[in-house]
């Protein structure tokens, strides 16, 4: 029954993730179209300097779309622990794209200021079009936000984080275009750049999350002392050694030893062992076990020539 209820979540949780990602793709090509046209047919940088992010934009959407429902995948011949770290390589890759393009915004900004603002034709339809991609945006934002705190997907957080961003680099093409009305093309760079600076850090912030699913990395300690203590209070288990618990993709892999009465029988030992994974796997965001079970007393770990860990009670 277990096993049935977490397939039919994972089916709804791959249905919600696709559904945010197309909606992704789709307010991104609507954006371009828009800001794009009117951007080339204005002579308007501002447009169609933002219209440039959103191509960045759908290759990213597009990419998360590709590798990132693989993490729905059953193991298979070639990935046995499962797909998980597919995701956060998708996240990785929206994290270049933000950073890549933040620089390039930055630079952008940079060379308007020394060389100064390109003629451009105002007219009242920009401000209607970028109306239209600030609520384009908006919208899709707290939408792929609502559903990526339904399915935790590092993903469709990099891309909420990615259309958020867009809220910003929008409200920059506002102001360029104002002050183009008013004058002061001179505002066009110096948002620009503000907004550029977000960009990147953003980017950055992204990209150290999903390195740290990607390395292996140890979850915090009070994650790992909340495991270790759903094995300890175990009624049948002694003690705990060789305790390693790491990230694999956005879940927690934990392998240990547990030390038990020597007196158990064999199917005594596989019932706590099962016990033991079960319990273990009840702890969120825990996604595999790995169980060795140690006779009580026995000690042979502390011996061991690799200096290996001995938590012990």
């Amino acid at each position: 029954m277990c096993l049935w209820r977490l397939r039919c979540r994972m089916t709804d949780d791959r249905a919600a993730f696709l559904t945010a990602s197309w909606v992704n793709v789709a307010s991104n090509v609507l954006k371009i179209l828009v800001e794009g046209g009117l951007g080339l047919s204005s002579g308007s940088l501002a447009l169609t300097a933002d219209a440039a992010h959103s191509l960045a934009d759908l290759l990213a959407s597009a990419v998360v779309l590709v590798w990132g429902r693989v993490v729905y995948d059953d193991p298979d011949e070639v990935h046995p622990h499962g797909h998980e770290r597919f995701e956060p390589l998708a996240a990785l890759f929206v994290a270049g794209v933000l950073v890549v393009l933040g620089l390039k915004l930055l630079a952008d900004a940079g060379t308007a200021l020394l060389v100064g603002s390109t003629g451009a034709t105002y007219g009242p339809i920009l401000l209607v079009g970028l109306a239209f991609a600030f609520v384009n945006r908006a919208g899709c934002y707290l939408y792929t936000r609502r559903v990526e705190r339904a399915v935790d997907s590092s993903g469709l957080r990099a891309l909420a984080a990615d259309s958020k961003n867009d809220l910003f680099t929008t409200g920059a093409a506002v102001i360029g275009v104002v002050g183009m009305a008013l004058g002061y093309p001179v505002l066009d760079p110096v948002a620009g750049g503000v907004v550029s600076v977000l960009v990147v850090a953003q980017g950055v912030s992204i990209g150290r999350e999903n390195v740290r699913y990607l390395a292996d990395s140890a979850p915090p300690a009070a994650e790992r002392e909340r495991i270790e203590t759903e094995i300890r209070d175990h009624p049948e288990v002694r003690g705990v050694h060789d305790f390693v618990a790491y990230y694999s993709g956005q879940g927690i892999e934990v392998e240990f030893h547990a030390e038990v009465d020597a007196a158990h029988s064999l199917a005594d030992a596989h019932e706590i062992e099962t016990q033991l994974r079960r319990r273990v796997r009840s702890v969120d965001p825990v996604t595999d076990v790995h169980v060795h079970l140690d006779p009580s007393g026995l000690g042979e770990w502390k011996e061991a020539r690799d200096g290996s860990s001995a938590s012990s009670r």
